[in-house]
């Protein structure tokens, strides 16, 4: 049948990017003589004998029914796709959120007594976690400067089993060099654990460059809907099968519908990517020219800090970066946030609406220096914000109403 054959996803792997999103994990035993996998919803994989069912533990792994908690071809195929997206990668696992994501491939790769090196810019609930939930469980968190490399490299011992790595940073979007810190982790022995949210497979390729696990938050650009919470982690053979095997003791699962949802959102991964790329580098160069603007912090733009790492290492990026007022106050800024039309004011980004939250990187630093202009007043004050979809000459005629919201009178 001409349909099954269009869902073929074997090929040359040399494929564009595009065209990879487009077939990955639509196998036919999985869609039948449709486009997209249906929705499996089922807690009960039934078994044609007890011969069968006493098979069935035997084989874990996906494509293999055994129990609704192993999931069924939706959550099947979104896996597999994923792991199509990461060269190098043997299989992805499905978290219910970007935060379970981390916590499950922390919970897997640490033991009471170990200690994991954490940049200090990394998504709070990462920081906030490592300070409890490992802390907890006698896990020790050391915090680095992600640009200082001899620093990093200082922190090991020989009980440092992990390293947890994002780049950009969340708020202040250092780039750090990933492959460097990742080969120091392998030579201490440690895995090194990338947050690639912000660029994801298709503007960095985590493995290839010398990561050992790479994470997600579905729910941001994968999703791209604002309408589903997910996360993955990705890896070779020997880590996914300790991540896959944690995360089943967890009774860790995503559903059927939220899987479908976000194999929605993958197939147009990139050209929301590409839109939403072009119009946040229009508005930083925008942004870049005003008196009102201390410095933006987009490693895209030519001559903002992390640039030439940017340049060196990645092959794309997205619509998430901040910028720093030139003066003003914290009452100043919200009266900027609270004059935007078109930015919703809300937490997560990588959705197809654009959003702008404050933010003051201070209160999550434990080694880095802030600001990023030596000599700034650490009180410098700023703003985060997620560019979708939107004409970005209507969202530049925003931003120019709330600046002069920002400079008039409290």
């Amino acid at each position: 049948m001409r349909e099954i054959a269009l869902n073929k996803t074997d090929g040359p792997a040399d494929r564009k990017p595009g065209t990879r999103l487009v077939g990955a994990g639509r196998k036919p035993e999985w869609t039948g003589a449709v486009v997209n996998p249906p929705v499996w919803r089922a807690s009960t994989h039934l078994y044609e004998d007890t011969a069968a069912l006493a098979r069935g533990p035997r084989t874990n792994a996906d494509g293999h029914f055994f129990y609704g908690r192993r999931g069924a071809p939706t959550q099947w195929a979104l896996a597999e796709a994923l792991t199509e997206l990461e060269p190098g990668a043997a299989g992805t696992v499905l978290y219910p959120s970007g935060v379970s994501a981390i916590a499950g491939v922390m919970l897997a790769l640490l033991r009471p007594g170990d200690v994991v090196l954490m940049t200090d810019n990394a998504y709070d609930p990462s920081r906030t976690m490592g300070k409890g939930l490992l802390a907890d469980m006698g896990i020790t968190c050391r915090f680095f400067d992600p640009l200082d490399v001899e620093g990093y490299r200082a922190l090991f011992c020989d009980r440092t089993r992990a390293v947890l790595l994002e780049a950009p940073g969340s708020l202040s979007f250092e780039v750090c060099d990933v492959p460097q810190l990742a080969r120091i982790a392998r030579e201490h022995g440690a895995i090194s654990v990338l947050d690639n949210t912000w660029a994801g497979p298709l503007g960095f390729q985590g493995l290839q460059h010398g990561v050992e696990v790479v994470l997600m938050a579905l729910t941001k650009h994968v999703g791209g809907h604002s309408d589903l919470m997910m996360g993955s982690a990705t890896a070779g053979a020997e880590l996914y099968a300790r991540l896959r095997q944690r995360s089943q003791q967890l009774g860790l699962m995503v559903s059927p519908d939220d899987a479908a949802l976000a194999l929605r959102g993958l197939r147009t991964l990139e050209v929301r990517l590409l839109r939403e790329t072009q119009s946040a580098l229009a508005i930083a160069h925008w942004l870049d020219a005003r008196p009102e603007v201390a410095q933006v912090l987009c490693p895209m733009l030519p001559g903002a800090p992390g640039h030439a790492q940017w340049a060196q290492d990645f092959t794309g990026g997205c619509g998430l970066f901040s910028f720093i007022f030139q003066g003003g106050d914290a009452a100043a800024r919200n009266r900027f946030i609270d004059a935007l039309a078109l930015f919703g004011i809300g937490y997560s980004w990588g959705g197809f609406e654009s959003l702008a939250v404050p933010a003051d990187p201070v209160p999550y630093r434990s080694v880095s220096p802030w600001p990023p202009v030596p000599g700034d007043p650490a009180d410098r004050f700023g703003v985060r914000l997620s560019i979708g979809l939107e004409d970005p000459a209507d969202l530049i005629a925003d931003i120019e109403q709330a600046l002069a919201a920002w400079a008039g009178a409290a």
